[in-house]
């Protein structure tokens, strides 16, 4: 997969290198994020998670080389497809994995579920279960930190599948109209539900959808979380600089169904079976950790600490109460 451009931007090729710490935090991260899931899918098996599940399990490089240029302040919103983002804004494990349990110890007190839990603390705005719709909040989210006169940017997530909504297009307008801090993300695993991006969108170049507005477009190896930082690194530059929002198109690919109840018959096991062989981005850190001599006993010793980590998580979710009756009348008024 190769690295694109437009409108002055270099695609990350001019970016600073990864160094051994960062990449140490990138593969912590990015395991975390896989056993978190896989953890959750078992959970959802048992029976102890209802409603919709969405795993992120194959795209962790995505999130994590974009948080890891991010600082305190930049507002994150993403789609229904959000317990990545919230492990990478550092939200608590336990909290997140109790929400989807639905008890009193989640991030919405057990009343939102996968889909909806926030996060004030971290700058986490959810967790949308609507198509497209965070893109719109989005970049409101962009307009309060111009309002307010901070550098502070805002990140949001979508798949191709949102890509071609109307109110994708409408935001792009606004957003340019008013050069918001906004980097949208456009994450492309392939597939909208179960219909290929081939079969679903005219547009084979998604990173190009901004420039009837004149928004710059990078394309990236998701896979790569690297590659992903460097992207990252020069579209939160751009933004932070008060030149307008960016569109960062990142190839990725989810190795689950769209969601728990998705048994994902519309493609081949082998397709999926060679992404994971030849491009699946925890290997891929893994090895480059290796090859500069981290000892494999380290890797060894992070990889029980995220077991541990999840573990931990994963009881809280089966111990903490269910929320209280009275749960039902909060949240829903301001009050004074």
């Amino acid at each position: 997969m190769s690295n694109e451009t437009d409108r002055g931007l270099s695609g990350g090729h001019n970016s600073r290198a990864m160094t051994e710490a960062d990449l140490k935090e990138a593969y912590y991260q990015m395991v975390l994020i896989r056993r978190f899931e896989e953890r959750a899918g078992q959970l959802y098996g048992m029976g102890l998670i209802g409603g919709f599940c969405h795993l992120y399990i194959g795209q962790e490089a995505v999130v994590v080389g974009i948080q890891m240029e991010l600082k305190q302040g930049d507002k994150i919103i993403t789609s229904y497809r959000d317990h990545g983002q919230m492990l990478a804004a550092g939200m608590d494990p336990r909290g997140v994995m109790a929400e989807l349990t639905g008890r009193e110890g989640g991030y919405s007190h057990g009343k939102g579920g996968s889909m909806h839990m926030f996060s004030s603390e971290k700058h986490f705005y959810g967790g949308h279960g609507i198509v497209g719709a965070q893109v719109s909040l989005g970049i409101g989210l962009a307009f309060a930190n111009k309002y307010r006169g901070t550098d502070e940017v805002s990140v949001t997530y979508y798949g191709e599948g949102a890509s071609n909504q109307g109110q994708v297009y409408e935001s792009f307008n606004l957003a340019a109209l008013h050069k918001l801090p906004c980097l949208f993300v456009l994450e492309n695993n392939r597939y909208g539900m179960g219909t290929s991006v081939e079969r679903a969108s005219a547009s084979k170049e998604l990173w190009r959808n901004g420039e009837p507005w004149g928004i710059p477009g990078m394309h990236v190896d998701g896979m790569d979380v690297e590659a992903v930082r460097a992207a990252a690194a020069e579209a939160v530059a751009h933004c932070r600089a008060g030149r307008g929002p960016v569109l960062l198109e990142v190839d990725t690919y989810r190795y689950r169904g769209h969601s728990m109840s998705d048994p994902a018959k519309y493609r081949q096991r082998s397709e999926v079976d060679e992404v994971r062989r030849n491009h699946d981005p925890i290997d891929r850190v893994r090895r480059e950790l290796l090859e500069r001599g981290v000892a494999e006993s380290e890797l060894k010793s992070m990889d029980d600490k995220v077991k541990a980590v999840v573990l931990d998580a994963a009881e809280f979710a089966q111990t903490s109460p269910e929320p209280d009756p009275s749960e039902l009348w909060t949240d829903i008024l301001v009050e004074s």
